[in-house]
């Protein structure tokens, strides 16, 4: 399993990602779900993954070998706009699982799907969810975050506490404790996290940084959170006798 998570505001973006890829319980291994893709001064591009780890890894990499190329179409460096970007992901995907799906679904589910946010200038930062389909949905000020993978532990969180004039450093500590509440119940994810927090035109991916499960300020925000959790919870006057 994986949980991805974008968070679009107008301060920038924040991507994260965790590390944990397994096929069975004795299979289980550390994999990188966030690629990044810059050209200083002009784009930032971030693609996270889910899903079969052929498929995405097989998408991943054809974008790595094309970008430069100047190929219309195919360039990553060279989309137009973040709408271009999101389609030539769904392009390729589409073709990964043309070739490969019929070889792939008699031992197991070939589809995958993709986060992808970013700047290019003259455009705003902007955040997709790309499907297994190869369509995708694009987020807005009336849907901030987008997530892929375990999603469910990590929403209520951020519906509560994330708002429009979220600070990329509060959506940040959003985003880690958003996984803190996933990794606490479900295994199959893990850290390493991978954490980007881009700020609108820097055009620049300097603020990223890998958070392994003993990283200092992880363990004191995850201990903090606890703490802070347990006292409110004990402040909160018990429910009346009822009946």
């Amino acid at each position: 399993m994986t949980y991805c998570l974008g968070i679009l505001l107008p301060a920038g973006l924040v991507l994260a990602s965790d590390s944990r890829s397994n096929a069975g319980v004795d299979q289980v291994a550390l994999v990188k779900k966030l690629a990044l893709f810059e050209v200083p001064g002009q784009r930032v591009i971030a693609v996270l993954s889910a899903g079969n780890l052929a498929t995405t890894q097989a998408v991943v990499t054809s974008l790595r070998e094309s970008a430069g190329s100047g190929n219309l179409g195919h360039d990553i460096h060279t989309a137009r706009s973040m709408f271009d970007v999101a389609r030539m992901l769904g392009d390729r995907l589409r073709e990964v699982i043309a070739r490969d799906g019929a070889y792939v679904q008699p031992f197991g589910d070939p589809h995958g799907s993709f986060l992808v946010g970013g700047q290019i200038a003259g455009e705003p930062p902007r955040l997709f969810i790309i499907y297994s389909a190869g369509n995708f949905v694009e987020a807005s000020d009336r849907s901030r975050f987008l997530q892929l993978g375990e999603t469910k532990y990590g929403k209520p969180i951020l519906d509560r506490a994330l708002g429009n004039n979220s600070t990329l450093d509060e959506a940040a500590k959003l985003s880690l404790l958003s996984f803190d509440a996933t990794m606490r119940s479900n295994l199959s994810v893990a850290a390493p996290i991978d954490l980007l927090r881009y700020a609108t035109d820097s055009f620049s991916a300097r603020n990223f940084a890998t958070l392994e499960g003993d990283d200092a300020y992880w363990m004191s925000l995850r201990a903090i959170y606890a703490d802070g959790l347990s006292r409110l919870v004990a402040q909160i006057p018990p429910p009346p006798q009822w009946g």
